[in-house]
Formats: C-alpha cells, sequence, structure tokens
C-alpha cells in the first residue's frame, strides 16, 4: 500500500497593511510622521531656567566686593550658563517639532541655535580670560585684544547673541498661536529677555520667568509630537 505524500496548505493572501479586516476593528492611519516620546525634555525644560538663575544668582554673589571675575564665582558661574546653552539647543529643535516643523519654525530654531552657539563663544572667551588675568584690572586688556579681531565683536558680542533671544520668542509665538501654550507665556519670556537689558542684576528674575513660561512645556515636549500640528 503506497503512502500519499501531504500536500502543502494553500499560502494565505498578503495582507494589506492599512486594509480592513472583515469582522475586525478598522485601522487607524497615522496623523503623520513625529518625534517620538523622551523624558531628556521633561527634564531640559525645566533645567535650562534654572541653569540662568544659577548663573544670574552666581553673578550676584561675585560683584559683592565691587568687580567681578577672575576666580570661582567668574567661573562657576560662567559654566551654569553654558550648561543652560547646551540645554537651549534641543530644547529649540523639540520646540521646531511642536510648533509643526514648517519653514517659519525650522527659521526660528536655525536663529535660536546660532545666537545660541555665539554666546556659547562669547562665555568661552570670558572663562579663559578670567584664567590668563590676575586680577579684575587685567581681563579688560585681553577683552579689548579679542574683540579688535575684525568679526568677532560683531558675531560674539554686538550682534550673533541677538539670535538667541529672537529665536527663542519666536518659537513660543508660534506654540501660542498653535493653542499649545496660554496666551500669557510669549509675555513671561519676552519679560525675561528684556529684564537683563535693563539691568543684568535682574537676570535671576528673568530666569524665574522662564521657569513658569517652560513649565507647561516640560509635560508636553516629554510626549511624543505629531507633525499634523504644522502652521498651514
Amino acid at each position: 500500500m503506497r503512502s500519499r505524500t501531504p500536500v502543502p496548505p494553500a499560502p494565505a493572501a498578503p495582507v494589506v497593511t492599512g486594509a480592513p479586516v472583515p469582522g475586525g476593528p478598522v485601522p487607524v492611519t497615522p496623523a503623520g510622521p513625529g518625534a517620538p516620546a523622551s523624558p531628556f525634555f521633561r527634564v531640559a525644560f525645566v533645567a535650562a531656567p534654572l541653569f540662568v538663575l544659577a548663573y544670574g544668582v552666581i553673578r550676584l554673589l561675585d560683584g559683592l566686593d565691587g568687580s567681578r571675575g577672575p576666580g570661582l564665582a567668574w567661573t562657576s558661574g560662567h559654566l551654569a550658563f553654558i550648561a543652560a546653552l547646551a540645554l537651549f539647543v534641543p530644547i529649540y529643535w523639540r520646540m521646531r517639532r511642536m510648533a509643526g516643523g514648517n519653514a517659519l519654525a525650522t527659521t526660528s530654531a536655525v536663529a535660536g541655535t546660532a545666537g545660541a552657539l555665539a554666546l556659547l563663544a562669547q562665555f568661552a572667551i570670558d572663562i579663559a580670560v578670567g584664567f590668563m588675568s590676575a586680577d579684575h584690572a587685567a581681563m579688560s586688556p585681553l577683552f579689548e585684544q579679542v574683540k579688535a579681531v575684525p568679526g568677532v565683536s560683531l558675531a560674539v558680542y554686538d550682534g550673533g547673541p541677538f539670535l538667541f533671544y529672537i529665536g527663542q520668542l519666536a518659537l513660543v509665538v508660534q506654540l501660542a498661536v498653535l493653542g499649545r501654550v496660554k496666551v500669557w507665556t510669549p509675555l513671561l519670556v519676552l519679560l525675561d529677555l528684556a529684564l537683563p537689558f535693563v539691568s543684568k542684576d535682574f537676570i535671576p528674575l528673568g530666569a524665574i520667568c522662564l521657569l513658569v513660561s517652560f513649565l507647561p512645556l516640560a509635560g508636553q515636549a516629554a510626549r511624543p509630537v505629531r507633525a499634523a500640528h504644522a502652521l498651514p
């Protein structure tokens, strides 16, 4: 008696992704590509203003003797602000995604990043001058030498840093237009940016305003962001 060779079962028909299955649930089409959730941004939106606050407080303490720098307070205060700048760069690009990732949001993030790099160069120079100087009086000639280099004064001191503030305000305004933040949030950010121009002694107060404005963003930024929030 001959054994019969088993016949393999016919292959199942391919299932098209996104096609409805009879009797099954209707698939939901994603709203679009987005940035994944990240707890880093929950920390970054809080830590950046706190580092600015630390810089402002240390700066006030450094000036109690009538002069600022060189020394431990000068260096540690500048390092605190550099840490804030390192956080502001990814913050700006996350805000860009939250604002829709369009041309306006991208331009604002690029401007903010360029300004952060200019400030980073400025604070790195300040630290270097502090290490090279025996006392406060010896710092001024070194700063003059640095500013005398063609292009440095405009890029690092007189022009470039303003992009940091313009980009930050522009991104927050876009988020307010989209309803991602309260309408008063840009006003707090503007107050934070304006106070140091009145007096640098107001930097701690401005940092508190920035912290209050960033707190609602901290939780939102940690969640997945969909590109569907883009401005038309």
